[in-house]
Parts: structure tokens; C-alpha cells; sequence
């Protein structure tokens, strides 16, 4: 079981079988994706279990949830600082692991201690603007 002052979770097949998929996944997955890939292996398990599992990884730390589509929470296993390419067209992201160094002045930050930043640049992606010619 996995303990910390925020949830327990008691790690069942199903919860190892995500976070496995998680480890090294670079796709910035939505629950419906982990529970698509899991199902077969899984037809017993729920969609709300994946919600469930990955709202409990957020709270813990260890996925970071991104808001980058408005359609669909995503997740982000990689939890080092880093920064996202996003295609506007067919949603793919893109970790970046370039330094943008920034400074927020002191009048801007309204009390804030800051301790960190993301950047997320949106574009098309080669791809999709292939496709479009």
C-alpha cells in the first residue's frame, strides 16, 4: 500500500498495470487512453478506477496533470521540470527539455513566492501540416 498525508492506495493488479504503463510513457495519456490500453488485460476494471488511480498519483506527486486540452484531462508521468510543444490540430505533445529562463518582476508577483514555471508553445505539428498540403 502506498501512504502519504494525502491518500492511500492500495496497489491492486489493476493500479500496478497503470502505472507500468506510465513508466516512460511519453504521450501525455488521458484516463480514457490508459483505460483503452488496459481494458483488454483488464475487462473487469472501470474507468473510474483509472480516474481514481490517477488523481491519487497527482496528489502524491508523481503524474502531473497538464490543462492543455479542454476536452480531456492529461497526464504527464515525467514530473522533472520541462515544457511542452502542443499541435493545435491533432493534440500530440512534445516534452522539451530546454531551460527558458524567466523572471517575473517583483511588482508582478502579488505576494507570490514563485518556485517554478512551464512553458507551452502550441503550433502544428509536421504531421498534420503535411496533411493539410
Amino acid at each position: 500500500m502506498i501512504r502519504n498525508s494525502y491518500k492511500t492506495m492500495k496497489m491492486t493488479p489493476q493500479r500496478i498495470a497503470i502505472m507500468k504503463y506510465l513508466e516512460g510513457n511519453v504521450t501525455h495519456p488521458s484516463a480514457g487512453d490508459i483505460y483503452s490500453a488496459l481494458h483488454g488485460q483488464f475487462p473487469t476494471m472501470s474507468l473510474a478506477t483509472v480516474y481514481n488511480t490517477m488523481e491519487t498519483l497527482k496528489d502524491q506527486g508523481r503524474v502531473i496533470e497538464l490543462s492543455i486540452d479542454p476536452a480531456k484531462k492529461r497526464f504527464d508521468p515525467n514530473t522533472e521540470p520541462h515544457h511542452h510543444l502542443i499541435c493545435i490540430k491533432c493534440k500530440v505533445v512534445v516534452d522539451i527539455f530546454v531551460e527558458f529562463p524567466m523572471k517575473l518582476p517583483e511588482d508582478e508577483r502579488y505576494g507570490f513566492e514563485i518556485i517554478g514555471n512551464r512553458v507551452d508553445f502550441y503550433g502544428i505539428c509536421k504531421d498534420c501540416a503535411v496533411a493539410r498540403t
